[in-house]
């Protein structure tokens, strides 16, 4: 359940970490889909380990989209010139779906902001202040104010004083990504470290996730597809009634519903992927790559520990891993309900014909 720090400094060295940094700032610059095929397959391998070195990106998409250009090369750069970890300090235990609920403040006081209040579930929070990274926040500074204009977007660094990390949350799955409970006492931003204006907090907030959600929905392809293999492999090898079981209809059918869904679900998160690259909106694409890649990966790796039998249900197959790892990918950055709310509105802002091709 250890953070995978040597992992991430090999995947930081390649340049698999901090993908989409410009190469103003010293990154690659890579598209959205580059990024959806590399957390593919980092997903297929490991997701948590995938989730951990993606944090990075989730946390760095709201200075990517609204900081300076001084910002972005001081707070980018530093994650390029070292394997350090940041992290993207929005949810909060009243405020998951419902981000607007957020309760943390920032005080102006003179030049400077003093943050209080407190964030919950943070991947990454724990050792973004132990290698000296630094943290998104969104705080509330205009209570009287709507959600659209009531919070402003900060970088803080992670090692400041009256920030205070909580113990590491056990997780069901991905148990080697650092989930975190963190709390802000007092905490001191300056003024320069507000990201685009004050109020236009949670616009970047909800604007990251269309950069983010598709690899999101990547690696729950990869996870999906890994649990594929698995039962594929095991189907081919286990004998009953006198045959191999992938033999058994009811078992071919099973095998052959997870490769359409491994197919139709990449095939959505890359045309989300795409469309943003392209400059349009692909919030509602988005979304549909987001639910769909989660829910399918639920059915297929539940499907794979069904194919595996009571071997599926201990630890000597890795199937009851995947299947612990894919339940997040209905959670997190927006629960599966969630991504429905966003379709259906767009749906109706569209109208009849508006999914047409």
């Amino acid at each position: 359940m250890k953070f995978p720090q040597d992992i991430f400094k090999q995947a930081h060295e390649l340049g698999l970490v901090n993908c989409h940094v410009s190469e103003s700032c010293g990154g690659m610059g890579l598209h959205t889909l580059e990024g959806c095929i590399i957390a593919e397959e980092m997903a297929y391998g490991c997701s948590g380990v995938g989730t951990a070195i993606e944090a990075n990106t989730l946390a760095s998409m709201p200075v990517i989209l609204g900081a300076s250009e001084e910002q972005k090369k001081k707070y980018l750069g530093r994650l390029i010139d070292a394997p350090i970890q940041a992290a993207y300090c929005v949810s909060e235990a009243g405020a998951g779906s419902d981000v607007a609920a957020a309760a943390t403040t920032a005080e102006k006081k003179g030049d400077k902001y003093i943050l209080n209040g407190s964030k919950m579930w943070i991947t990454n929070g724990g050792v973004a202040q132990e290698s000296g990274g630094w943290y998104f926040v969104m705080a509330k500074t205009d209570p009287t104010a709507s959600a659209g204009k009531a919070f402003t977007g900060f970088i803080v660094d992670a090692q400041s004083p009256g920030v205070t990390v909580a113990p590491k949350l056990i997780n069901m799955g991905q148990r080697c990504s650092d989930t975190r409970p963190i709390f802000f006492d007092n905490v001191e931003v300056p003024a320069e470290n507000i990201i685009g204006q004050e109020g236009n907090g949670f616009k970047l907030a909800m604007g990251a996730f269309d950069n983010t959600r598709p690899p999101v929905a990547a690696g729950a392809v990869g996870v999906a597809r890994r649990a594929m293999d698995e039962a594929m492999q095991y189907a081919s090898e286990r004998k009953t009634m006198g045959t191999t079981i992938n033999q058994h209809q009811s078992v071919a059918f099973m095998l052959a519903d997870m490769a359409m869904n491994v197919e139709a679900g990449r095939m959505l998160t890359w045309k989300s992927a795409y469309e943003i690259d392209q400059g349009r909106s692909n919030t509602m694409y988005a979304s549909m790559a987001k639910a769909f890649a989660g829910d399918a990966c639920n059915k297929i790796v539940a499907d794979a520990v069904q194919i595996f039998g009571g071997a599926g249900f201990n630890t000597e197959y890795p199937v009851e891993k995947l299947m612990r790892d894919a339940k997040i990918y209905q959670l997190y950055e927006g629960t599966s309900q969630i991504q429905r709310v966003i379709i259906s509105r767009h749906m109706e802002a569209r109208g009849p014909g508006g999914l047409a091709p």
